[in-house]
């Protein structure tokens, strides 16, 4: 279970990401139930460290107290400037030994550089991921996502969402609820449904507590399908009416309108990534017709699909929507 926290400063480091991982991880929030993290910002000496914004910071650990990290972050450094040879060291000492690494937005040449994103899917923000991909090709850049986990090492988009990443990593080691907490004192959402540049497809299912969470995951791999209280209670291996509390319980909505927020979700990526006619879409995504999508999503959004499309995809091809 994650209890420290190392961040790791060197010339050039952006104080804003830099903040968000100081906001996420250093602040105490025992009042309110969430667990203190062991906390440090960690450089290679004491001299004053140059940010990007033109002032300098005074670290006063060193990297020494790395070794003590389950987690390790690294925020928006120079892409240019290589990290000094003891700050990749420390990283690559700190997988070695199992810690996990966290990067925000420019912070993933960093990790690249430690040789940690090699076969491994990550991200960056949406304007260096063709510069990260071209720097190390064994990487598998996904330029769309807010954030990639991949067990180990966790790598963010730019700047805010570094913040939704920690949060990820709070939900992981101490569930929804704790979060929450977090995200409601950052006074932001605990899980945003979106991407860099465009919406992403699956919302993280938003539950408080475990018993549910299989259950929301076999929905998403399967949003086509028609699903009904009595379907869902049934696979849960619970009655209709205790599968209805239990999920307004656990996840603060009701089982239809959980669903639909999922195919509406899943109809956005396909809407950005393709150009199959909405009627097919909605198919995919489990709407059945035409119809009830533009209604569903139009109500969600605001906006019919076609207009969804025309601000994500310039050049759409179909005629109507």
């Amino acid at each position: 279970m994650l209890t420290n926290v190392a961040v790791l400063a060197f010339e050039g480091v952006a104080p804003f990401e830099l903040g968000v991982l100081c906001e996420a991880f250093g602040l105490d929030r025992t009042a309110h139930g969430v667990p203190k993290l062991e906390f440090a910002v960690c450089a290679e000496s004491p001299d004053p460290i140059p940010t990007s914004m033109g002032f300098s910071l005074q670290v006063h650990e060193g990297l020494e107290r790395v070794r003590d990290a389950d987690l390790v972050a690294v925020p928006a450094t120079p892409r240019g400037r290589l990290a000094p040879g003891p700050v990749i060291d420390a990283i690559r000492e700190a997988y070695d030994r199992g810690a996990r690494i966290l990067s925000v937005c420019s912070g993933a040449f960093t990790l690249g550089a430690a040789g940690l994103l090699d076969g491994r899917e990550c991200t960056t923000h949406w304007m260096y991921t063709k510069e990260l991909q071209t720097r190390f090709p064994e990487a598998k850049v996904v330029p769309e996502v807010l954030y990639v986990d991949t067990g180990q090492v966790v790598t963010s988009a730019g700047t805010a969402a570094g913040l939704d990443a920690c949060l990820h990593i709070w939900r992981q080691e101490y569930g929804a609820a704790v979060a929450s907490m977090v995200a409601r004192r950052a006074v932001v959402p605990p899980h945003r449904d979106g991407g860099q540049a465009q919406f992403i497809a699956r919302a993280v299912p938003d539950c408080d507590a475990d018993t549910l969470r299989p259950l929301l995951t076999w929905i998403l791999e399967n949003i086509a399908e028609e699903h009904s209280v009595d379907s869902l209670a049934r696979r849960a291996l619970m009655s209709p009416r205790t599968f209805a509390r239990r999920f307004r319980d656990e996840t603060g909505t009701t089982p239809h309108s959980w669903v639909t927020a999922q195919r509406v979700a899943a109809a956005e990526e396909l809407l950005e990534t393709t150009e199959q006619p909405v009627e097919w879409i909605a198919n995919e995504v489990g709407f059945g017709n035409a119809a009830a999508l533009r209604h569903h999503f139009q109500r969600v959004r605001g906006v019919s699909p076609l207009q969804y499309r025309r601000t994500f995809c310039p050049a759409p091809t179909e005629a109507t929507a």
